[in-house]
């Protein structure tokens, strides 16, 4: 509904976002939109598998920064749609943020996690934001591809694109980062993964308790607000069941456990992919 109080006509920048605000029908799981870009990432996992998992440092880093300007330029996209709301009966429109919509999800992360994948030198650290892209980020990006039922519920086209492209360089990066660096792939890999994931929470949860005395509306980043309840399928029976200290816990160390399973997928796929080279060439 449109704010009389503060809607007025569209300048040239508002006719922009009016016009990226055009509308589809909401995809369907696993109907030809789900479907197409699935395939899409499928193939693009394997060309990388296959062309990219030798490449040189400098390549390897590029490639890494193309995918976040990509996921940026995509999500402040997003954010600006939704935040311009335009009335076509009366040709008026305001600007209104929903901050419940702030990207601190945990498909969100990669935003601030590349950066410092990219730029920082060789070492612990780096090897830390890499892995967690590998592994906690790769578990996000699975989630929606195979069940992206909440994430299809808009009909504005472009973000139902971009939803599809963000989630899937979640999965493609993490293939990708497995594959080039496969030969430090270890059970240290995921072990340093695990803090990355644990400031995150914190810093979410930080988050969720200053957003509350400040920001209108929902404000739930990660879902795990003191405040609102936990949607997330499990985890919300699991909120209402236990005390919050207790279900922030059970969150943390579930989340944990989801990437040690990212992990022993991926060490299986390593090990049967060598198994196979060996004996093709052996």
């Amino acid at each position: 509904m449109i704010n009389l109080l503060t809607a007025q006509a569209p300048n040239f920048f508002e006719r922009i976002v009016i016009f990226l605000q055009k509308k589809a029908d909401w995809p369907t799981n696993y109907g030809w939109f789900h479907l197409m870009f699935a395939a899409i990432l499928v193939v693009s996992c394997v060309l990388a598998c296959v062309f990219l998992r030798n490449c040189s440092k400098k390549a390897f880093r590029n490639i890494l920064l193309v995918s976040w300007i990509v996921l940026v330029v995509f999500e402040v996209y997003k954010e600006v749609v939704f935040a311009y709301h335009f009335d076509a009966e009366s040709g008026l429109g305001f600007w209104k943020y929903d901050w419940g919509s702030f990207p601190f999800q945990l498909c969100s992360t990669p935003f601030y996690v590349l950066p410092f994948a990219i730029f920082l030198k060789d070492g612990k650290v780096k090897d830390a934001f890499l892995w967690y892209l590998a592994f906690f980020s790769l578990f996000g990006g699975l989630c929606v591809y195979v069940f992206p039922n909440d994430v299809f519920h808009t009909d504005y086209l472009g973000v139902q694109i971009q939803t599809m492209v963000h989630h899937g360089l979640q999965i493609f990066l993490a293939v990708f980062i497995v594959a080039h660096e496969r030969a430090r792939f270890t059970v240290k890999s995921l072990l340093l993964s695990i803090p990355v994931f644990v400031v995150m929470l914190l810093i979410a949860l930080l988050l969720n308790v200053v957003g509350h005395k400040f920001i209108e509306g929902t404000f739930n980043m990660f879902y795990i607000g003191p405040y609102y309840p936990c949607h997330l399928p499990l985890l919300s029976v699991i909120y209402e069941k236990v005390p919050f200290v207790v279900f922030l816990l059970i969150y943390a160390v579930g989340f944990v456990v989801c990437a040690f399973l990212m992990f022993a997928i991926e060490y299986g796929v390593l090990k049967l992919c060598q198994k196979l080279y060996s004996k093709k060439h052996g």
